[in-house]
């Protein structure tokens, strides 16, 4: 039987933590009715969160891990132990699908990576695309002459990234790292020899600010391009 683990680290993501789990939810149902027999968990890993992030999380009856490690690396790994453990599989079968609280995930974003597991793929680096509401208009007509459809860099980004159980395993997990832990796991990930592919059919949505949850984070990046393109943020300025 297949199976698929869905993890979402999040830390005080009050604001975004609903419509990134309505679209994920929305996610794993169009994933199982097409197989009926998939097995799917979602488990968000609730890590040193003091606002009303894991009462949200629970009244959608979505698993949870606690924590109190304040790093990424470990909520994502922490999740994906927990999602293991209920599933009872860590196989070449089992699918892990990673995002982050702050993204939204499109309707095809599971069954895509599976149709990309079938193929052979290992591991698949997908794209992220900042909600343009959050952007000037400069910056997101920058963002969209930069990244053209059809055409994926291969960046990494845990907010979109999924990977094969069996490899998982093999390539010793996500580290414990404040930041580039999914950078570092894909390295793992190549340097065991598993197929690798880029793809932005499955493309997520996520937040544009530009103060992030770690340090050299995507929000770290698009905060550099905005100052490029307008200079410091309107507050920063003001200071």
């Amino acid at each position: 039987m297949r199976a698929v683990a869905v993890v979402v680290p999040a830390h005080d993501e009050e604001a975004l933590i609903g419509r990134c789990l309505a679209s994920v939810e929305r996610a794993v149902a169009h994933a199982r009715e097409r197989e009926h027999d998939l097995c799917t968990v979602v488990v968000v890993a609730l890590d040193t969160c003091t606002d009303t992030t894991a009462p949200q999380v629970r009244r959608r009856g979505v698993e949870t891990v606690e924590l109190t490690a304040r790093c990424v690396g470990t909520a994502r790994r922490a999740g994906v132990a927990r999602a293991l453990r209920l599933l009872g599989s860590e196989g070449a079968d089992t699918w892990i699908a990673m995002t982050d609280a702050d993204t939204v995930v499109p309707r095809d974003w599971i069954t895509h990576q599976l149709d990309l597991m079938d193929a052979g793929v290992d591991l698949v680096l997908g794209t992220v695309r900042p909600d343009f509401a959050d952007l000037s208009a400069r910056h997101a007509a920058y963002w969209r002459a930069t990244h053209r459809r059809g055409e994926p860099a291969g960046n990494v980004h845990g907010a979109n990234l999924g990977v094969r159980a069996s490899v998982y395993a093999r390539a010793g997990g996500i580290p414990h790292l404040a930041e580039h832990e999914d950078v570092a796991f894909v390295r793992a990930v190549r340097a065991i020899g598993a197929a690798v592919h880029a793809s932005d059919g499955h493309e997520v949505e996520t937040s544009g600010r530009f103060a992030g949850r770690t340090p050299a984070g995507y929000a770290a990046f698009l905060r550099v391009v905005h100052e490029k393109l307008e200079g410091p943020p309107l507050a920063e300025t003001r200071a």
